[in-house]
C-alpha cells in the first residue's frame, strides 16, 4: 500500500484566534523523489507564534501561506528516499516542511534542507536552541541589543523558546538579567533553572510588571528584548536608560487583535533617554547560523546553558496545540510530534 500523508492546509484567513474551521486537513499519496528530491518523514514541527502573522494578507517580511497551501513550518525529519546525491536515506535533516507527515522537498534551498547533528543536539534541541528560536535569540541580543557586561536586560516571554536563549545569553556575558514571565511555576523556572536574576509574574497582580521593574531593576533597563508588545513594552519604556536598546522580537500579544494595532504610548521615552527601538527578522543572519550553532553547543556542553522543550504528540492535535502559543499554555518551545524517528 502506498504511503498516505496527512496535512494541514489553510482553509481561511484567521480574525483573531485561528478556528477549527480555518483548517483543513487532507489526504493524499506520497509521491516519489524525482532527480535531485528528497522525500522526508516528519518527526517533529516547531510551532512558533510568528505562524500567525504569516497566515495574515498584506506586507510582511516574507510572503503570507495562501489559501489552500500547506502550512508554513519548520521541523525536523528523517530522509527516507532520495534522488540527490547530498542526502541519503536515514539521514536526520532539519528544513521548512509544513505541518504534515511526510514532505517532498524539490527546492533544497528554498526549504533550507541540511542535516544535523544529534551528537551535539537532541532533534528537539534542533528546533530550538540549535534551531530557529535559538539563533533569533543569539542575533537579536548580541547583534541588535549589543548588551555588555554590567548592563541590566529585561526579556519578556522569558520562559518561551526565544527569552529562555536570550537571557542565558545575556547572563552568560555577565548581565543583570531579569525575566518577565505568567505564573510562579515559569518565573521559579526562569531563575532556579534558567538562572536569570530575577522573574516577575505579569499575572500576579495589574501592575506587577511596573512594580516589578521597580524592585529588580533599581538602577533602570539598558537592553529590553521584546516578546510580546502591548502593555509590558509600555511599561519598560518608562524605566529605560540613557542609550538604551529595545530589541522588537515579537509581539504575541498583539498577533490575534481584531483592531489595529496601535503603538506604545510611552514610544517618547526613546527621545528623552535618547533610546533605539529596532527590529529584528532571524532570516537577515542566515548565513551565520553556524556560528551561533557552535557556540550555544558548546555552552551546552559546559553546563551554562539548557534546552527546554514542550512537546505534544499527533498531527492532528495541530490547531488546538498551536493556539496554546497565545494562552501561555505551553512551557518551554512548543513541538509538534508528528512520528517516531
Amino acid at each position: 500500500m502506498a504511503l498516505q500523508n496527512r496535512q494541514y492546509r489553510l482553509a481561511a484567513r484567521p480574525v483573531g484566534l485561528a478556528k477549527e474551521s480555518d483548517w483543513k486537513m487532507t489526504t493524499e499519496p506520497v509521491a516519489d523523489p524525482g532527480e535531485g528530491q528528497v522525500l522526508v518523514k516528519v518527526l517533529l514541527l516547531s510551532l512558533d507564534p510568528a505562524m500567525r502573522g504569516w497566515m495574515n494578507e498584506g506586507r510582511s517580511y516574507i510572503e503570507p501561506v495562501g489559501i489552500g497551501e500547506v502550512m508554513r513550518a519548520g521541523g525536523i525529519g528523517k530522509v527516507v528516499a532520495s534522488k540527490n546525491p547530498g542526502f541519503v536515506a536515514g539521514d536526520l535533516v532539519a528544513g521548512g516542511f509544513g505541518i504534515q507527515e511526510y514532505c517532498l522537498v524539490a527546492d533544497l534551498k528554498k526549504a533550507g534542507l541540511h542535516k544535523i547533528d544529534p551528537r551535539i543536539g537532541t532533534p528537539a534541541q534542533w528546533l530550538n536552541a540549535l534551531g530557529m528560536p535559538g539563533m533569533t535569540a543569539y542575533f537579536g541580543l548580541l547583534e541588535v541589543g549589543q548588551p555588555k557586561e554590567g548592563d541590566t536586560v529585561v526579556v519578556s516571554g522569558a520562559a518561551g523558546a526565544v527569552g529562555q536563549t536570550a537571557g542565558q545569553i545575556a547572563r552568560i556575558k555577565g548581565c543583570r538579567t531579569v525575566g518577565i514571565a505568567g505564573g510562579k511555576a515559569k518565573c521559579d523556572f526562569v531563575v532556579n533553572e534558567l538562572k536569570f536574576d530575577a522573574c516577575i509574574d505579569y499575572k500576579a497582580s495589574p501592575q506587577a510588571v511596573r512594580e516589578g521593574l521597580k524592585a529588580h531593576c533599581p538602577k533602570g533597563v539598558d537592553v529590553y528584548f521584546d516578546n510580546v508588545g502591548g502593555e509590558i513594552l509600555e511599561v519598560v519604556l518608562t524605566r529605560i536608560n540613557r542609550g538604551a536598546r529595545i530589541v522588537i522580537c515579537g509581539a504575541v500579544s498583539q498577533y490575534n487583535n481584531t483592531a489595529p494595532v496601535k503603538g506604545p504610548s510611552t514610544y517618547m521615552m526613546l527621545l528623552v533617554a535618547r533610546a533605539r527601538m529596532q527590529g529584528m527578522v532571524v532570516f537577515d543572519y542566515a548565513d551565520r547560523y553556524g556560528e551561533a550553532i557552535k557556540q550555544i553547543a558548546q555552552w551546552m556542553k559546559e553546563g551554562k546553558f539548557i534546552s527546554r522543550e514542550d512537546i505534544v504528540p499527533g498531527i492532528e492535535n495541530f490547531p488546538a496545540t498551536m493556539n496554546k502559543l497565545f494562552s501561555g499554555g505551553n512551557f518551554g518551545k512548543l513541538v509538534l510530534k508528528v512520528a517516531d524517528a
